[in-house]
């Protein structure tokens, strides 16, 4: 599949060839199933307008992002209509990226399209742990008849088998018989599911999220894990979320111990005229590439860390 470079690059930096990339950003503006706020086919586009106006050196990892990392940003496909084709034609590029030993990272669009790149990342690491922020479980087996959905992603992932899933801040779960008990079947998979409850946020350690995973990661971040007050640029925003310093504690430490292998940013609905959750989603960008590039790319992997705790 041929990549084509977009006009305008993260940062509003110059683009650079694909070859010579570190960073491949892909916008998919996936939006097939959103079931309560729309907006989400917008996000991709709002981080990168937000982008230029981040400053580009990273105090806490003393890096200057846009001289020291390469970074290049790949148009926004024309998405396929059929939902099915969209997620295959997600997993085609990431399988592409792969194949230039690059490191993917996808600015959605909804929840749903995490199915194609996870995908591609079985093809390439056979056994991965996916940590997932969100305020929502994403393991219904189906909603509104669409096995598809926002709402079953995470279900969708598990089915590929080789998968284990560690999810960050849920705080919203639903036990509904049409939609193929979720809780239940959270409860039954308890070997491959571990989940740090939001109403549990005080107890939290992160020794014990680093200890749950795997040695080679993949982040999915779905914006709605930030706390509502924080986040109300999305579909389902939910209070009692994550604050900023919280998940970057949480980013930082799982970068410096494990080897993130790919990323997404979903569900992001901007809202007009109000551009600061916008740009929380670009910074939110922003420190994964300098923590995965300082700690896995620079060579700093599996530093010594204090990670047993995390501060409230």
């Amino acid at each position: 599949m041929k990549l084509e470079l977009a006009k305008n690059n993260f940062f509003g930096i110059k683009n650079i060839s694909l070859k010579e990339a570190d960073f491949i950003i892909v916008p998919f503006g996936l939006e097939k199933t959103v079931s309560f706020g729309r907006g989400t086919s917008k996000g991709p586009q709002s981080i990168l307008e937000a982008s230029p106006g981040l400053e580009c050196f990273d105090e806490e990892t003393e890096k200057e992002i846009d001289k020291e990392v390469k970074i290049s940003t790949i148009k926004e496909p024309d998405i396929k209509q059929s939902h099915e084709e969209a997620i295959r034609q997600l997993e085609e590029i990431i399988d592409r990226i792969y194949s230039l030993d690059k490191f993917p990272l996808i600015l959605g669009g909804e929840h749903s399209l995490t199915l194609g790149p996870i995908t591609a990342a079985l093809k390439k690491y056979k056994k991965i742990s996916i940590l997932q922020f969100d305020a929502h479980a994403d393991l219904r087996d189906s909603y509104e008849g669409n096995k598809l959905s926002h709402a079953a992603v995470m279900r969708r992932c598990l089915d590929l088998g080789g998968i284990n899933l560690v999810q960050i801040g849920v705080r919203n779960i639903s036990n509904e018989e049409l939609d193929g008990k979720e809780f239940d079947f959270w409860r039954r998979n308890q070997n491959r599911i571990k989940t740090f409850w939001a109403k549990d946020m005080e107890k939290w350690r992160i020794r014990d999220i680093i200890n749950s995973l795997a040695e080679n990661i993949y982040l999915s971040f779905d914006v709605d894990a930030f706390d509502s007050g924080l986040m109300p640029s999305c579909g389902t925003p939910e209070p009692g979320g994550l604050q900023w310093n919280q998940a970057m504690e949480i980013l930082k430490a799982v970068a410096s111990q494990r080897n993130i292998i790919g990323a997404d940013v979903v569900e992001l609905a901007p809202i007009k005229d109000f551009q600061a959750p916008d740009f929380l989603a670009a910074k939110l960008v922003f420190k994964i590439i300098s923590y995965v590039f300082t700690y896995r790319i620079a060579g700093k992997y599996k530093i010594q860390m204090p990670v047993y705790s995390l501060s409230s």
